[in-house]
């Protein structure tokens, strides 16, 4: 049994097409069977609705009299992107504004801009013959500018690793912000109904394919970057027209410690032309499996600790290690069951056709890491030997060792070789200072410590930032395994 475009498009302007959402797509194979519904459904929605770091838009605004090629320019005070033509320009949803980073960027900007709120557009150039204007100070909205082209070079993964984080501080990430010692979990993605989860080897969805995207209607481009579908992680490049969009449906975010992104609305429509895609469009939030990935070890490949499947996720806690961890998602999956409503709506009502794409996606995209020419330097390739003191040793002894072994750091631990602080130089000298004989009343207990792992920078800005000049070595029990400092760096 087939179906084709020309024959749904044709129920649709008729009034008499059958559309269902990814969910009760589920419930339709499981009650009917696959050929029935493949027979009866004629198109499945889909939707997601989650942060979406590469995107941004394509802006023009006319030129000014006398006219001017911007060299720089500003939008809200972030700066936009002009290596265009003289009135054009690219803003990012991750660029953060000029005088409060981390409060606002890109994204929100975008989101203000359909919002219809005015922007301040500030504006400098070199001056030509042809563009004379050195300077703009001006105020825009939406409706002033001629063209104003959402752009987003990749959205809508097909799926996002589980992350989790190993180490003894709190990591700030893209993932959120990540508790230490396997505090929490976050993921990413509306699973089952997830555009890429429904037809993941592109049957349907290629060049030109017409989609819900930002409230408005966009179009799929070709492949997003680092589309990688044999890890099924593919991605889509992606553009609408703002001025049909809405704010509900494109919004600014700000990660604490990151940086800004924009939350953004996909939803595809999956015509249902033969049974296979019946049956995957059917697919189910316990077949959906990605990786917890441990964020503690700061590495392109790192730790995968298990396999874990949607529902579970979903379900609020993942289990690690016998551990159940509380887990949420930096995706709305309210949102996302309204983008496929809506969409499923719009095509009842006859108001959204679908597009047979020109060209589908490949299947055989590798995704490659970054080709590094030069060695990068690891801790354990730098570190050395700690000297060790133990917890109750006297403080006389802690004196001796500096001097014996000419270091600035001696590291105290238990009997174990368990970390339980540090003593420097500079503390026994004003211990004495203070007639202090205790080692216990000058030992620092809150060490920032590395691990083996850690690249070099890293280490070296943990250094930096806590204004210390070196870092214990600990492997994962906290037993101390080595010592690294400043001179080490240099």
């Amino acid at each position: 049994m087939t179906k084709t475009y020309a024959e749904i498009n044709e129920k649709i302007k008729n009034g008499n097409v059958v559309v269902v959402t990814a969910e009760e797509m589920i419930k339709i194979v499981e009650e009917k069977g696959i050929t029935v519904a493949a027979e009866e459904v004629d198109i499945v929605t889909t939707g997601t609705f989650g942060p979406m770091c590469s995107s941004g838009a394509f802006l023009n605004f006319g030129h000014a009299d006398p006219p001017i090629k911007y060299e720089h320019l500003w939008l809200n005070d972030v700066h936009a992107y002009h290596g265009n033509a003289a009135a054009d320009c690219y803003i990012g949803c991750t660029r953060m504004a000029d005088v409060r980073p981390f409060e606002y960027g890109g994204g929100h900007l975008i989101e203000d801009l359909v919002g219809g709120k005015p922007i301040r557009l500030r504006g400098n150039s070199y001056t030509t013959d042809c563009y004379p204007l050195a300077e703009v100070d001006t105020e825009v909205t939406i409706d002033d500018i001629n063209q104003a082209i959402l752009c987003n070079p990749r959205n809508a993964y097909q799926r996002y690793v589980c992350a989790v984080n190993s180490s003894d501080r709190t990591l700030y990430t893209y993932m959120g912000k990540l508790l230490p010692r396997f505090g929490n979990a976050h993921f990413a993605g509306a699973g089952a109904l997830s555009p890429l989860s429904n037809d993941p080897d592109y049957e349907t969805i290629g060049i030109g394919t017409r989609i819900f995207l930002g409230g408005g209607v966009g179009y799929v481009l070709g492949e997003g970057t680092q589309h990688s579908p044999k890890n099924r992680f593919g991605t889509l490049f992606l553009k609408g027209d703002l001025k049909q969009m809405t704010s509900e449906y494109l919004r600014g975010a700000t990660y604490t410690k990151y940086g800004t992104t924009m939350f953004v609305g996909v939803g595809i429509p999956i015509p249902i032309l033969n049974e296979g895609l019946a049956k995957k469009t059917a697919i189910s939030d316990n077949e959906i499996l990605t990786d917890v990935v441990d964020y503690g070890v700061p590495r392109r490949d790192r730790p995968k600790l298990r396999q874990v499947s949607y529902k579970e996720l979903k379900s609020g806690f993942v289990e690690l290690n016998g551990k159940f961890i509380k887990c949420s998602s930096l995706s709305s999956i309210f949102y996302a069951r309204k983008i496929a409503e809506t969409l499923k709506k719009w095509i009842k009502n006859g108001e959204f056709l679908l597009n047979s794409p020109a060209e589908t996606l490949s299947t055989e995209t590798i995704f490659k890491p970054l080709k590094q020419i030069s060695e990068l330097k690891f801790v354990k390739d730098l570190k050395k030997k700690a000297i060790i003191c133990y917890d109750d040793c006297d403080i006389k002894i802690v004196a001796e060792k500096i001097i014996e072994n000419n270091m600035n750091h001696i590291v105290i631990t238990n009997r174990a070789k368990i970390l339980q602080g540090i003593v420097t130089s500079f503390d026994i000298t004003k211990a004495l200072a203070q007639n202090k004989s205790d080692l216990k009343e000058i030992i620092t207990k809150r060490v920032v410590t590395a691990s083996d792992n850690d690249p070099i920078d890293v280490a070296a800005r943990r250094m930096r930032n806590n204004n210390i000049s070196a870092l214990p070595v600990i492997d994962d029990n906290k037993k101390v395994v080595g010592i690294i400092t400043s001179e080490e760096l240099m």
